[in-house]
């Protein structure tokens, strides 16, 4: 687990309802396990110097600056990536800093050790996880990943009762799945409860 410090690739003010509710900042984490084929930030796992260090007291002081917009739109900070649920700790002291009053809210793939997502979950407002696709053949394919730690932690979500906090994102991805291969991921996902999903289709940019 990253510790004290937290490698971020950008900060971007003044969202709304883009990335959770009211007006929010989005926090992009450096690293991620996954490669991909047609990733949206590729600058978060680059070997070039693409990325601020920051502890948990630097970033906090840089984005309060918007607390007025967070506690009148019921709006906050969210993490994502790369993949924030690496970041446990430093996630844990900036709610520590930040109160109760800020909503945080996770942009994540799940594809971490469950214990990450089991520190996260009491701390944070909302999920909006991105699952590429439920089938274990067509994730490997298009992340070089499997998606164990994924269906573990959707299962954890689920255990504690926080379906309503999270929002699926079922893309579909040209060359990789299909219309059929989505409904399929759709159905099981609600079955454990799942019901606010995002479908859209990978608009694709070669690197």
């Amino acid at each position: 687990m990253q510790e004290h410090k937290a490698r971020i690739i950008g900060i971007s003010r003044h969202r709304l309802l883009t990335d959770g509710d009211g007006v929010t900042t989005l926090v992009s984490f450096y690293g991620c396990l996954l490669r991909c084929r047609y990733c949206l930030n590729p600058q978060s796992f680059g070997r070039g110097r693409l990325f601020k260090e920051y502890t948990p007291e630097s970033l906090y002081q840089e984005v309060r600056a918007d607390e007025l917009y967070f506690l009148a739109t019921n709006g906050g900070v969210t993490f994502g990536g790369g993949e924030p649920c690496l970041y446990p700790q430093f996630i844990t002291s900036f709610r520590e800093l930040c109160g109760q009053e800020w909503h945080l809210n996770l942009e994540t793939s799940l594809n971490v050790p469950v214990a990450y997502v089991e520190a996260l979950l009491p701390l944070v407002n909302s999920l909006i996880i991105d699952i590429k696709d439920w089938n274990t053949g067509i994730y490997r394919e298009y992340t070089q990943h499997d998606n164990d730690f994924v269906i573990n932690n959707l299962h954890l979500v689920a255990e504690q009762k926080r379906q309503d906090d999270c929002i699926i994102r079922l893309p579909l991805i040209p060359g990789y799945n299909t219309e059929a291969d989505r409904s399929v991921s759709r159905h099981v996902l609600e079955s454990i409860g799942f019901t606010r999903f995002d479908l859209f289709t990978y608009q694709i940019c070669e690197y």
